[in-house]
């Protein structure tokens, strides 16, 4: 019996598509449900393997995202955070109470051996510290300037141990109105005698001789006692002193005349040839073009290796500060209010104005 040919509820183009049913055209009769089914299948499939294909482009930029952060971290692991393959003046910020800082230390080591680094900015702002801790600053600045031509740059302030840091580079620029000098050293403690007395506390003490642990804060100073700090503190201040006048063009009786512990704004301290030129990095960048350093070279600051310490109590005091507006370096909340220098022990060579008298020390 002859059955008339069914007409196909697709569009033509999809039949090359169908793999069981019959092309209406070319063998007659379609099974329409069989067709149907046909169809849903393969849509499906279709589905499918565009799902598959997305998660399959979706794990190759995966893999390419951990592919290039492993030879980020390689790269981080290797040469440091500072890295650089092409040839640049490296520059180094010195800011703060200075102290003894051994990755500051080993951060300029790096910078002589690194082929890359064609001069060197040190970008001075530091009203000091303890003298021992520029005392370090100063050997490794040495160091480094005999291998790479360094200057540095005094921004708002260079003064004690901060200009005895500056005076380690070949060229000082300042600016014109930059705080230069306080060339000295000194020490201080506390005298609580009084009131102690008030309170009714008493101390008694057992020691192997009058000098041991004097000065102390809880009885007044002796003459001898006073005579021992003074001794120290003059060795101390004839070594500073010898210092600048081996690295400024200045003999040692002139240096002496501007040792007084005073301090100069960076005209005054041109005129006295305590720094070399007045200016800023345009200045310093030119200075060592002079010692062949090519004009085209990008200046890439140094920075130290990120804190990990962002849940200390100072890492939680420096995000909120930042959110009040104000700005921490390196989240330093006791460096930005001057705390910091509560604890400095030793010798000390810092600049401290006496806001009370208007005197300097």
């Amino acid at each position: 019996m002859h059955h008339p040919a069914r007409e196909w509820p697709y569009p033509e183009n999809q039949w090359p598509q169908l793999r069981g049913c019959t092309k209406k055209r070319r063998f007659g009769p379609v099974n329409g449900k069989a067709c149907e089914r046909e169809m849903a299948s393969r849509a499906e499939d279709l589905i499918d393997r565009r799902q598959l294909r997305r998660k399959v482009t979706f794990w190759r930029a995966v893999a390419f995202l951990l592919v290039a952060a492993a030879i980020v971290g390689i790269s981080v692991w290797a040469f440091g955070n500072n890295a650089s393959v092409r040839d640049h003046i490296a520059k180094v910020k010195i800011e703060g109470t200075i102290t003894e800082d051994e990755e500051l230390v080993e951060r300029l080591d790096q910078i002589r051996e690194n082929s890359a680094v064609k001069g060197v900015i040190l970008s001075i702002d530091s009203p000091g510290g303890t003298t021992a801790g520029g005392e370090a600053t100063f050997e490794a600045v040495r160091r480094l300037a005999e291998k790479k031509p360094t200057v540095a740059q005094v921004g708002t302030l260079a003064a004690s141990a901060g200009y005895m840091i500056a005076s380690a580079a070949d060229h000082i620029v300042a600016r014109q109105s930059s705080i230069v000098g306080s060339i000295g050293v000194l020490v201080q403690f506390p005298n609580v005698s009084g009131l102690m007395e008030k309170l009714g506390i008493t101390l008694d003490e057992i020691k192997s001789s009058p000098l041991k642990a004097e000065p102390s804060p809880f009885n007044i100073t002796t003459e001898p006692e006073r005579a021992m700090m003074r001794a120290m503190i003059m060795d101390s201040y004839d070594w500073f002193v010898g210092l600048v006048d081996e690295r400024r063009p200045l003999d040692r009786a002139q240096v002496l005349a501007l040792a007084d512990g005073s301090v100069f704004t960076g005209r005054q301290a041109l005129q006295r040839k305590l720094v070399d030129k007045l200016g800023g990095e345009r200045e310093a960048v030119a200075w060592l073009e002079t010692k062949g350093v090519a004009a085209n070279l990008k200046v890439i600051e140094w920075k130290p290796p990120q804190s990990t310490s962002a849940l200390s109590l100072l890492g939680a005091s420096a995000r909120l500060a930042t959110i009040l507006g104000l700005k921490i370096e390196d989240g330093n909340l006791l460096n930005m209010t001057g705390a910091d220098r509560i604890f400095l022990d030793g010798l000390v060579s810092v600049w401290q104005p006496d806001m009370q008298s208007g005197q300097t020390n």
